[in-house]
């Protein structure tokens, strides 16, 4: 058997597949949800699974999962992302999951989700806001990280991302280093993410989830305005993804 957990997410959709096969991968979801799943589906075919056929058992998650319209399961974000955070870190933890379009916090704890936070729609707390920011300096995401590590923070302090790019803007008008700004956005989103944290007590273990889960700057930064250490996941990216596949399986017996 294959089981297969698919995330579609606002800016790009993880894929893995446990059993059988054992693989995993990542691309744009670009404008249409509908679209990337038959990529999906047709990329999991070259790899020798057939998502259509009774030895494969799928589960959508992320805000697109509708439109996996062959899925065997629709579960939740929150179900699956805290499912491939206990894999990650064990049955009892804090997620701290930053993705493109939102912030979630899950407490975790004996295996059972105890608590859940999400951030506003509108707050600039999220991965796509330093990729409009990164976009807007002219260097990548990893060379903000870099370049933030060598500044000094300049304040952001809109909630907005539209008022928070114009800060952004006024800085490099008047000439401000790069390093300086890059420090200034790092560290408005990872205060931004912190506050929505502390909105609930968090256990001792916590581990960041999501597109930023690997970048040990920002889980350092985020361990200083949360005053906990946050661990950074190598695989966190595809925490829900994991979860939901995990989940297929799990159903499936």
């Amino acid at each position: 058997m294959n089981y297969v957990g698919i995330d579609i997410g606002s800016t790009a959709s993880k894929v893995v597949a446990r059993g059988e096969k054992e693989l995993h991968f990542v691309l744009p979801t670009g404008w249409s949800s509908k679209e990337t799943t038959m990529t999906i589906k047709e990329r999991l075919l070259t790899e020798g699974i057939d998502v259509l056929s009774d030895e494969t058992k799928v589960a959508a998650t992320g805000y697109g999962r509708i439109a996996v319209d062959f899925a065997d399961y629709v579960i939740t974000e929150i179900t699956c992302h805290a499912r491939g955070g206990r894999e990650l870190g064990g049955d009892n933890l804090a997620i701290i999951d930053v993705g493109g379009q939102d912030t979630k916090i899950i407490l975790v704890a004996r295996g059972m989700v105890q608590d859940f936070l999400m951030n506003d729609k509108c707050s600039a707390g999220t991965g796509k806001f330093l990729e409009i920011m990164a976009n807007r300096l002219g260097i990548t995401l990893q060379e903000l990280f870099d370049m933030a590590d060598q500044g000094t923070v300049l304040p952001i302090s809109s909630l907005c991302t539209v008022f928070a790019e114009s800060e952004v803007i006024n800085y490099i008008g008047e000439g401000r280093k790069r390093e300086d700004i890059a420090a200034g956005v790092v560290d408005s989103v990872a205060a931004k993410v912190a506050q929505l944290s502390q909105r609930k007590s968090l256990p001792d273990k916590v581990i960041l989830t999501g597109g930023l889960s690997h970048s040990e700057y920002f889980t350092k930064a985020l361990s200083e305005k949360v005053g906990k250490t946050v661990e950074p996941t190598a695989f966190g990216r595809y925490a829900g993804a994991l979860g939901a596949a995990i989940l297929a399986e799990e159903k499936s017996r």
